[in-house]
Protein backbone atom coordinates (compact mmCIF):
# COMPACT_ATOMS: atom_id res chain seq x y z
CA UNK A 1 0.00 0.00 0.00
CA UNK A 2 1.36 2.96 -0.64
CA UNK A 3 1.36 6.19 1.34
CA UNK A 4 2.68 10.18 1.79
CA UNK A 5 4.02 11.31 4.19
CA UNK A 6 3.94 15.35 4.34
CA UNK A 7 6.75 16.65 7.04
CA UNK A 8 8.85 19.14 6.82
CA UNK A 9 11.39 18.08 9.90
CA UNK A 10 13.52 15.70 7.78
CA UNK A 11 14.57 13.62 10.67
CA UNK A 12 11.09 12.60 11.76
CA UNK A 13 9.94 12.54 7.84
CA UNK A 14 12.65 9.77 7.61
CA UNK A 15 12.22 8.01 10.66
CA UNK A 16 8.29 7.35 9.80
CA UNK A 17 9.53 6.48 5.76
CA UNK A 18 11.71 3.44 7.38
CA UNK A 19 9.57 2.53 9.82
CA UNK A 20 6.51 2.57 7.65
CA UNK A 21 8.36 0.54 5.11
CA UNK A 22 9.21 -2.34 7.16
CA UNK A 23 5.50 -2.53 8.11
CA UNK A 24 5.24 -3.09 4.15
CA UNK A 25 3.96 0.05 2.88
CA UNK A 26 5.46 2.32 -0.23
CA UNK A 27 5.82 5.44 1.36
CA UNK A 28 6.50 8.99 0.08
CA UNK A 29 7.46 12.03 1.37
CA UNK A 30 7.33 15.31 0.87
CA UNK A 31 9.00 18.34 3.12
CA UNK A 32 6.71 21.25 2.34
CA UNK A 33 2.63 21.46 1.49
CA UNK A 34 3.27 22.81 -1.90
CA UNK A 35 4.89 19.51 -3.25
CA UNK A 36 2.78 17.13 -0.85
CA UNK A 37 -0.55 18.50 -2.21
CA UNK A 38 0.84 18.15 -5.71
CA UNK A 39 2.09 14.08 -5.50
CA UNK A 40 -1.30 14.17 -3.03
CA UNK A 41 -3.22 15.30 -6.04
CA UNK A 42 -1.22 12.91 -8.72
CA UNK A 43 -0.89 9.45 -7.41
CA UNK A 44 -3.67 7.13 -5.77
CA UNK A 45 -2.48 7.02 -2.32
CA UNK A 46 -4.07 4.77 -0.04
CA UNK A 47 -3.28 7.24 2.80
CA UNK A 48 -1.69 10.96 3.76
CA UNK A 49 0.15 11.12 7.04
CA UNK A 50 -0.21 15.20 6.77
CA UNK A 51 1.65 17.82 9.55
CA UNK A 52 -0.32 21.09 10.08
CA UNK A 53 2.87 23.49 10.28
CA UNK A 54 4.19 23.35 6.96
CA UNK A 55 5.96 25.62 4.72
CA UNK A 56 4.28 26.76 1.46
CA UNK A 57 1.30 25.49 2.34
CA UNK A 58 -0.21 24.30 5.80
CA UNK A 59 -1.75 20.97 6.52
CA UNK A 60 -4.99 22.71 7.07
CA UNK A 61 -4.82 24.38 3.70
CA UNK A 62 -3.60 21.27 1.95
CA UNK A 63 -6.13 19.36 3.60
CA UNK A 64 -8.83 21.82 2.43
CA UNK A 65 -7.85 22.09 -0.89
CA UNK A 66 -7.56 18.54 -1.26
CA UNK A 67 -11.52 17.69 -0.41
CA UNK A 68 -12.35 20.61 -2.57
CA UNK A 69 -10.96 18.57 -5.55
CA UNK A 70 -12.48 15.42 -4.69
CA UNK A 71 -9.78 13.92 -3.57
CA UNK A 72 -11.10 11.67 -0.20
CA UNK A 73 -8.27 9.89 0.36
CA UNK A 74 -7.85 8.74 4.13
CA UNK A 75 -5.23 11.65 5.87
CA UNK A 76 -4.04 11.68 9.22
CA UNK A 77 -3.23 14.82 10.79
CA UNK A 78 0.47 15.30 12.80
CA UNK A 79 1.21 18.69 14.90
CA UNK A 80 3.22 19.92 17.87
CA UNK A 81 0.51 21.83 19.18
CA UNK A 82 -2.01 20.71 21.51
CA UNK A 83 -5.63 21.66 22.12
CA UNK A 84 -9.45 21.02 20.97
CA UNK A 85 -9.65 23.85 18.59
CA UNK A 86 -6.41 22.50 16.42
CA UNK A 87 -8.22 19.38 16.69
CA UNK A 88 -11.78 20.49 15.75
CA UNK A 89 -10.20 22.86 12.74
CA UNK A 90 -8.25 19.70 11.29
CA UNK A 91 -10.99 18.00 11.22
CA UNK A 92 -13.43 20.60 10.04
CA UNK A 93 -11.39 21.15 7.20
CA UNK A 94 -11.79 17.30 6.35
CA UNK A 95 -9.13 15.33 8.11
CA UNK A 96 -10.20 12.22 8.98
CA UNK A 97 -7.72 11.71 12.18
CA UNK A 98 -5.29 13.88 14.19
CA UNK A 99 -2.43 12.92 16.61
CA UNK A 100 -0.55 14.94 18.68
CA UNK A 101 3.31 15.48 18.56
CA UNK A 102 4.87 13.21 20.83
CA UNK A 103 3.02 10.50 19.37
CA UNK A 104 3.69 6.71 19.77
CA UNK A 105 4.57 5.27 16.58
CA UNK A 106 2.82 1.87 17.54
CA UNK A 107 -0.70 3.78 17.94
CA UNK A 108 0.25 5.93 14.78
CA UNK A 109 0.30 2.94 12.64
CA UNK A 110 -2.96 1.18 14.19
CA UNK A 111 -4.50 4.41 13.34
CA UNK A 112 -3.41 4.40 9.96
CA UNK A 113 -4.26 0.71 9.24
CA UNK A 114 -7.91 1.52 10.60
CA UNK A 115 -8.24 4.59 8.29
CA UNK A 116 -7.34 2.61 5.39
CA UNK A 117 -9.84 0.04 6.50
CA UNK A 118 -12.45 2.40 6.64
CA UNK A 119 -11.35 4.44 3.74
CA UNK A 120 -11.33 1.64 1.61
CA UNK A 121 -15.36 1.35 1.24
CA UNK A 122 -14.79 1.14 -2.73
CA UNK A 123 -12.37 -2.15 -2.17
CA UNK A 124 -12.94 -5.03 -0.21
CA UNK A 125 -11.21 -5.44 3.26
CA UNK A 126 -10.22 -9.10 2.25
CA UNK A 127 -9.27 -9.70 -1.14
CA UNK A 128 -10.72 -13.00 -2.32
CA UNK A 129 -9.27 -14.82 -5.41
CA UNK A 130 -10.00 -18.41 -5.16
CA UNK A 131 -9.40 -20.29 -2.16
CA UNK A 132 -6.38 -17.18 -1.68
CA UNK A 133 -7.31 -14.64 0.83
CA UNK A 134 -5.18 -11.09 1.05
CA UNK A 135 -5.85 -9.39 3.95
CA UNK A 136 -4.08 -6.28 3.61
CA UNK A 137 -5.18 -4.37 6.79
CA UNK A 138 -3.78 -7.27 8.86
CA UNK A 139 -0.68 -8.21 5.92
CA UNK A 140 -1.76 -11.87 6.24
CA UNK A 141 -2.25 -14.38 4.06
CA UNK A 142 -4.37 -17.53 3.59
CA UNK A 143 -3.97 -20.33 0.89
CA UNK A 144 -7.39 -22.14 1.91
CA UNK A 145 -7.01 -23.51 5.66
CA UNK A 146 -3.15 -22.65 5.70
CA UNK A 147 -1.26 -19.71 6.70
CA UNK A 148 1.39 -18.27 3.88
CA UNK A 149 4.26 -16.56 5.62
CA UNK A 150 5.54 -13.82 3.08
CA UNK A 151 7.96 -10.78 3.80
CA UNK A 152 6.28 -7.05 3.39
CA UNK A 153 7.14 -6.79 -0.16
CA UNK A 154 6.09 -10.05 -1.57
CA UNK A 155 3.01 -9.37 0.42
CA UNK A 156 2.61 -5.74 -1.20
CA UNK A 157 3.08 -7.35 -4.59
CA UNK A 158 0.87 -10.12 -3.98
CA UNK A 159 -2.25 -7.74 -2.76
CA UNK A 160 -1.46 -5.37 -5.82
CA UNK A 161 -1.60 -8.16 -8.25
CA UNK A 162 -5.28 -9.41 -6.43
CA UNK A 163 -6.49 -5.95 -6.24
CA UNK A 164 -6.72 -6.10 -9.97
CA UNK A 165 -7.80 -9.71 -10.02
CA UNK A 166 -7.71 -11.27 -13.53
CA UNK A 167 -6.57 -8.30 -15.32
CA UNK A 168 -3.05 -8.37 -16.72
CA UNK A 169 -0.47 -5.89 -14.18
CA UNK A 170 2.86 -5.02 -15.94
CA UNK A 171 6.21 -4.69 -14.20
CA UNK A 172 5.90 -0.38 -14.32
CA UNK A 173 2.15 -0.92 -12.64
CA UNK A 174 3.30 -3.28 -9.46
CA UNK A 175 6.83 -1.02 -9.30
CA UNK A 176 4.18 2.07 -9.49
CA UNK A 177 2.07 0.71 -6.52
CA UNK A 178 4.71 -1.18 -4.32
CA UNK A 179 8.13 1.02 -4.28
CA UNK A 180 7.86 4.64 -3.81
CA UNK A 181 9.11 7.59 -6.26
CA UNK A 182 12.76 7.11 -5.23
CA UNK A 183 12.95 3.73 -7.09
CA UNK A 184 15.52 4.14 -9.71
CA UNK A 185 16.49 0.65 -10.37
CA UNK A 186 15.55 -2.33 -13.03
CA UNK A 187 11.77 -3.27 -12.88
CA UNK A 188 12.59 -6.85 -13.58
CA UNK A 189 13.03 -7.26 -9.99
CA UNK A 190 9.44 -7.81 -9.59
CA UNK A 191 10.21 -11.16 -11.16
CA UNK A 192 12.47 -12.30 -8.01
CA UNK A 193 9.21 -11.12 -6.15
CA UNK A 194 6.73 -13.07 -8.38
CA UNK A 195 8.84 -16.36 -8.56
CA UNK A 196 8.96 -15.96 -4.45
CA UNK A 197 5.28 -15.54 -4.14
CA UNK A 198 5.03 -18.61 -6.74
CA UNK A 199 7.30 -20.84 -3.86
CA UNK A 200 5.13 -19.63 -1.34
CA UNK A 201 1.84 -19.72 -2.46
CA UNK A 202 1.39 -21.78 -5.21
CA UNK A 203 3.87 -24.39 -5.65
CA UNK A 204 3.17 -26.21 -2.40
CA UNK A 205 -0.48 -26.69 -2.78
CA UNK A 206 0.23 -27.67 -6.29
CA UNK A 207 -1.70 -25.07 -8.08
CA UNK A 208 -0.69 -22.16 -10.85
CA UNK A 209 -2.91 -18.89 -9.00
CA UNK A 210 0.24 -16.27 -10.96
CA UNK A 211 0.33 -16.65 -14.21
CA UNK A 212 3.07 -14.64 -16.81
CA UNK A 213 1.38 -12.71 -19.86
CA UNK A 214 4.55 -13.10 -22.17
CA UNK A 215 5.76 -9.13 -22.99
CA UNK A 216 2.48 -7.93 -20.45
CA UNK A 217 2.91 -8.69 -17.45
CA UNK A 218 1.38 -10.84 -14.53
CA UNK A 219 -1.60 -11.81 -13.39
CA UNK A 220 -3.96 -13.39 -10.34
CA UNK A 221 -6.60 -15.71 -11.08
CA UNK A 222 -8.33 -18.57 -9.20
CA UNK A 223 -6.77 -21.87 -8.93
CA UNK A 224 -5.61 -23.95 -12.03
CA UNK A 225 -3.96 -27.32 -11.14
Amino acid sequence: MRILVIEDERALAASLRHGLMAEGFAVDVAHDGLTGLSLARLHGYRAVICDIMLPGLNGYRVCAALRADGVNTPLLMLTAKDGEYDEAEALDTGADDYLSKPFSYVVLVARLRALIRRGGAARPTVLTVGDLRIDPAERRCRRGDVEVALTAKEFAVLACLGRHAGEVVTKTDIIDEVWDQAFDGDVNIVEVYVRALRRKVDIPFGVRSIETVRGAGYRLVAVRA
